[in-house]
């Protein structure tokens, strides 16, 4: 069976080099993220999935919903979308896209985790090292949980860095345990 990333991701990488090469990455983020929010809303949802309608009137309708808010190179990629019955994967297009934007941007989100607040000072800081060690810009943000005793947890796409008490004690357990 076909997975929704298979599905999508002809679309977003489409729509990702047409919005570079129109320099608009940002206004399609935002349309794009407007057209998942409409696609997933449940009225909307129950509409896609209606074997009654044709794929036309889908498109027609969800084009009604936002048409003000979009421009007409994206009202067209959202008739070929629907032309070829694929606007339920519209909220991964997105995804996808953000990740196109953000690769090419050398951006990437981090998520600190950390037993206690950080302050701004400490936040910028942290940021600073890994935008230095990952060479790219770093949006960090910061989840706080006790549980962690001490120290922090980094996500960063696919890396985990856990320099954790408690990351720290579970190792050690594990060591133990061999």
């Amino acid at each position: 069976m076909i997975n929704n990333q298979t599905l999508a991701r002809p679309y977003a990488k489409a729509a990702f080099e047409y919005a570079s090469a129109a320099n608009s990455s940002d206004a399609w983020s935002g349309m794009l993220s407007l057209a998942a929010a409409v696609v997933e809303a449940p009225e909307v949802a129950e509409l896609l999935r209606n074997p009654r309608l044709t794929r036309e009137s889908k498109v027609e309708a969800v084009l009604r919903l936002f048409a003000a808010d979009v421009d007409e190179a994206f009202r067209n990629f959202i008739t070929n979308m629907g032309e070829h019955d694929r606007l339920f994967v519209l909220s991964t297009v997105r995804e996808l896209f953000e990740a196109y934007k953000a690769e090419a941007d050398k951006t990437l989100d981090v998520e600190l985790e950390t037993a206690y607040e950080l302050s701004a000072e400490q936040l910028e800081t942290l940021a600073a090292a890994l935008s230095k060690r990952l060479d790219r810009s770093v949006n960090p943000r910061q989840v706080v949980n006790p549980a962690l005793i001490g120290g922090l947890v980094i996500r960063a796409g696919d890396v985990v860095v856990d320099g954790s008490v408690r990351g720290k004690l579970s190792q050690l357990a594990e060591s133990l345990k061999s």
